[in-house]
């Protein structure tokens, strides 16, 4: 057992990219890997089977506590499904439900944090969950907030584990107090803008040093031209119900264009720090 490597994010920040550009380059394919396969070499702390198996029943019969109690043990069947260390992909907070910790440390090996400036992520956020964007801002400033509702309970939706969030502020500090030896940052504008330094950086954190022919055919297999072509294809098994495509613009800085500026300060009076430390206030 190496322990659960966490590939965590508020959702719609790039952690899928992260999933595919790991993928493409640990498998070292000829082609592009298949998105739809993902779940073949990461996996998702909210999958509803996982926790259907543990549980022995249906999750139509688990209550909210009871499965609380039930997520060391998923956890601790993902660290054992493998000799080595799994990753597994998170929209968890660092915290707690119900007394029990949403990520468990017994079987954590480390942790990948990716970021992403909130007032591109409520864009994406809002389409994702069927909101509109007064209704995705809502959900990012809420620190109650849980993946796919505004709520306060953990419970079941569509075959996942609704997932809790708190504000994007609370998510993104929740994680950085996370040992630093065992703790990679990096932000989704450095993956767009220096993809070489800022991939090779994260490799480098997992213990790896690939050749550059390497290392650039996984940043081109998992680009985003690559991945939206194999959703339009192939279809994407994580596209939510509630909106056209999951990859929509793999942009930075579209909320010029989208937000208004009462919008814009919604956002920013309720991130101010944390924006202000990661750079993403607006100029």
């Amino acid at each position: 057992m190496g322990g659960i490597i966490w590939l965590a994010s508020y959702p719609k920040s790039g952690n899928t990219w992260t999933r595919t550009f790991i993928h493409n380059l640990l498998t070292n394919p000829d082609k592009p890997a298949n998105i739809n396969e993902l779940d073949t070499f990461t996996m998702g702390d909210a999958s509803a089977p996982s926790y259907e198996k543990v549980a022995g029943k249906p999750l139509s019969e688990i209550s909210g506590k009871e499965l609380s109690t039930l997520t060391p043990k998923v956890h601790r069947a993902y660290a054992m499904s493998r000799p080595d260390s799994v990753f597994v992909k998170t929209h968890s907070s660092f915290g707690s439900v119900y007394g029990t910790p949403l990520i468990t440390m017994e079987y954590t090996a480390g942790a990948i944090y990716i970021i992403r400036n909130p007032l591109d992520v409520v864009i994406s956020l809002s389409d994702h969950f069927g909101l509109d964007l007064e209704g995705g801002i809502d959900l990012l400033n809420n620190p109650k907030g849980i993946a796919g509702a505004p709520a306060d309970k953990m419970g079941a939706r569509g075959g996942q584990i609704e997932q809790i969030l708190g504000s994007w502020s609370g998510h993104v500090t929740s994680w950085l107090p996370f040992s630093r030896q065992h703790f990679h940052l990096m932000r989704y504008e450095d993956m767009l803008d220096k993809p070489e330094e800022t991939f090779r950086n994260m490799g480098r954190f997992l213990g790896l040093n690939p050749p550059e022919e390497r290392l650039n055919k996984a940043i081109e297999f998992s680009s985003f031209k690559t991945v939206k072509k194999q959703e339009e294809e192939k279809g994407f098994f994580e596209q939510s119900p509630k909106t056209d495509s999951f990859f929509r613009v793999g942009k930075a800085g579209q909320w010029k264009d989208v937000l208004s500026d009462k919008q814009v300060d919604r956002i920013v009076d309720c991130h101010r720090e944390t924006m202000k430390q990661f750079d993403y206030l607006p100029k």
